[in-house]
């Protein structure tokens, strides 16, 4: 049951992320977004990703892994859309 809990809390944070990501990229414009908030999250994740590993606990690592994949490509739209938009 301890699993599953951590398994199904997993799921509900990286849908909730995933579904703000593709947001962000349908919207086309990253104003207002900061590239430390994925600076930071980058850093927290890869430290959390370490520090879950070292534990063993499975349900952190994969979690955290995948947050990792989250900020990064936040970040590649954020800079693609910025990018785009000095180009108009």
């Amino acid at each position: 049951m301890t699993e599953a809990i951590g398994w199904l809390s997993s799921f509900i944070l990286l849908l909730t992320i995933g579904k703000q990501i593709y947001k962000q990229w349908q919207a086309g414009v990253s104003e207002g977004v900061s590239k430390w908030l994925f600076i930071g999250q980058t850093a927290a994740s890869l430290g959390f990703s370490v520090y879950s590993w070292l534990l063993q606990n499975w349900v952190f690592v994969v979690t955290n892994v995948l947050m990792l994949l989250s900020a990064l490509i936040g970040f590649g739209i954020t800079l693609h859309q910025r990018r785009r938009s000095r180009g108009s």
